[in-house]
């Protein structure tokens, strides 16, 4: 059994960063509104990077969680990752503590300028570079999505719980898949095409594609990344394996292998595949391993 640093009790812990991540919300939502203002909007930007923006909520929710960890638990023997950090240091990340947060501040953010709600804030706690427990707060939605490392679970805002619904034991074919709207790829959309889903849906941030899997509104989630070009990064992936996994999901690569955290920048590669159904992850990787080599998709 895992144990919190000394002086960490983890019903207190969830405690604060259920609170701490309302606070959040309350940030994403008001620069959501002033977003539809196009004055405000240029004011709300705070880089010209079209492929990798930052807003001001970006910048305002990093600093919110930060600093509210840093102030609730001070001297406990753990580090905090956060995206925006990294970008903004010229300082490499080198952390020798077992423990550490993993925080993007707005996953979605291409989509948070758009206006489409598919936005998110993770939050994860890693043991020895794994998930343990994490939180996906989903502002446009009243969702926050908490596992404790043993169990998931999504509340409102109110603290009314949503039912979890993961279908299992589904054919690939039968599966929705859930894609991205602002990260796709020609060798994925093939793939796609080949494998010949149920159903296709498209969506930004993926902590929401994550939750859609857990919601039941969704079975399947595949991230490719194309070599020499961009990938996912820790940050994207750590919180929202934390609450697939305790819901009875699973995340791997192609070769049903879990995520490797905490390697040279960060990044997450190559094919990630993420279903509602531990039980069968593995067979369902091989036979989209398969698809590949049959039609010489990816480099495999």
């Amino acid at each position: 059994m895992i144990e919190l640093p000394s002086g960490v009790d983890i019903n207190n812990l969830i405690d604060d960063i259920r609170i701490f991540s309302w606070q959040a919300a309350d940030i994403l939502l008001y620069y959501s509104i002033l977003l539809e203002n196009t004055d405000d909007k240029r004011n709300i930007l705070k880089n010209n990077n079209e492929d990798d923006p930052v807003t001001l909520a970006d910048l305002k929710v990093n600093e919110l969680i930060i600093k509210r960890i840093n102030e609730k638990y001070k001297n406990i023997n753990w580090d905090i990752l956060s995206e925006e950090n990294v970008k903004a240091s010229s300082k490499i990340f080198n952390s020798k503590s077992a423990w550490i947060w993993v925080l993007d501040p707005l996953d979605g953010t291409k989509d948070f300028i758009q206006g489409t709600g598919n936005y998110a804030m993770h939050l994860a706690l890693n043991f020895k570079q794994k998930p343990y427990i994490g939180f996906v707060l989903i502002p446009d939605k009243n969702e926050l999505w908490i596992t404790d490392g043993k169990k998931t679970w999504c509340e409102k805002r109110d603290g009314t719980k949503n039912k979890l619904n993961l279908f299992k034991n589904k054919k690939l074919q039968e599966m929705t898949l859930v894609t991205s709207k602002n990260h796709g790829n020609e060798i994925l959309g093939t793939l796609i095409q080949k494998i010949n889903f149920c159903k296709v849906e498209i969506m930004g941030s993926i902590g929401c594609k994550i939750a859609s899997i857990v919601r039941g509104d969704s079975d399947i989630y595949i991230c490719l990344s194309l070599p020499g070009k961009s990938s996912p990064k820790d940050w994207d992936f750590a919180a929202p394996e934390s609450i697939l996994k305790a819901a009875g999901g699973a995340i791997t690569n192609l070769d049903n292998q879990e995520i490797s955290y905490g390697k040279f920048g960060f990044k997450q590669g190559g094919i990630i595949v993420a279903t509602n159904d531990k039980k069968n992850h593995g067979s369902i990787c091989l036979e989209i391993k398969k698809i590949i080599e049959e039609y010489g998709i990816y480099p495999l």
